[in-house]
């Protein structure tokens, strides 16, 4: 199946543009995560308390601030999941006085409304926070030094590089979108990042496998025209996979809990990853070309 007939877009052409506006976005992006906004990390990295509450009836955030001001939780994180009447309230550091979701559900009595149900309650200690948050880091700079080996064995290095480069690209795309929207970064969200990381690859790989056919059949041409072939021969199977794939998280984002987040970090890798393959894992192979048969000269 083809969503197009034959296309003969000139993806190299406007790459520089494309690669000039990815860089912008991720300087601005960094800028935000070292400078401005950092990321707003989940009990699962910091350490502390989550209590989910569900209300029979709307109630507004302040009076549940309010709430817990009496049994000294007025510094917790209250979050209210759109459309729904949850409420999840996150205390980072344990209390002297007693067990924390007893001091919330105390707390919620004083608004003199018995209609809510404490749902789940999470714990985490801060060193396994501090450990967690280290071997997530650990975990994807290996996905990716992995990833370049497999990649160097079965195309070439310059591939490689161009395959690491597109999915670093990818990562910390998403990660200056949720830095700037103050989106909660959880074990949940890095699971969607590494997913991120495999769709990309899936994507790339497929462009180069139809890139290596094409340097084969058409040897004496520039390299620009067969990458831009191969990415025109493949644009049909990458929309297909991307419009299926964002349909099904797009759905997924009305969803409550984590697996809203879920959804919004995917939607987002599924549009970057996308992207990345055509204006980021294909141009880098044309640089490396280039400045390699510069110093060959």
């Amino acid at each position: 199946m083809r969503f197009f007939k034959e296309t003969n877009i000139q993806f190299v052409k406007y790459s520089k543009f494309a690669i000039s506006s990815s860089a912008i976005f991720l300087v601005i992006s960094l800028i935000f995560i070292f400078f401005i906004r950092g990321f707003n990390l989940g009990i699962d990295f910091t350490g502390g308390t989550l209590v989910q509450v569900q209300f029979n009836d709307d109630v507004e955030i302040s009076d549940i601030r309010n709430a817990l001001a009496t049994v000294g939780l007025e510094n917790s994180i209250i979050q209210k999941t759109s459309g729904t009447n949850e409420v999840m309230i996150r205390i980072a550091n344990e209390t002297e006085e007693g067990n924390t979701p007893e001091l919330v559900d105390r707390g919620l009595k004083t608004l003199g409304n018995d209609g809510y149900e404490i749902r789940k309650t999470e714990k985490v200690g801060p060193k396994i926070g501090q450990e967690l948050r280290r071997n997530t880091v650990y975990a994807i700079i290996f996905a990716l030094l992995v990833i370049g080996v497999y990649i160097s064995i079965r195309f070439q290095f310059r591939f490689a590089i161009g395959a690491v480069v597109a999915l670093i690209h990818d990562v910390l795309f998403t990660l200056g979108i949720f830095s700037m929207a103050h989106l909660e970064i959880s074990l949940s969200t890095i699971a969607a990042f590494l997913t991120i990381v495999g769709y990309s690859l899936n994507d790339t790989i497929v462009l180069y496998d139809r890139i290596r056919e094409d340097m084969k059949i058409m040897r004496f041409d520039p390299i620009q025209k067969i990458i831009n072939k191969s990415i025109n021969e493949t644009l049909s199977r990458t929309i297909i996979t991307s419009l299926t794939t964002f349909f099904v998280v797009f759905v997924l984002i009305f969803a409550s809990g984590e697996v809203h987040v879920f959804a919004i970090a995917m939607a987002i890798g599924v549009i970057v990853g996308t992207y990345s393959s055509i204006y980021i894992a294909g141009p880098v192979i044309i640089a490396w070309q280039h400045r390699f048969n510069a110093k060959k000269k």
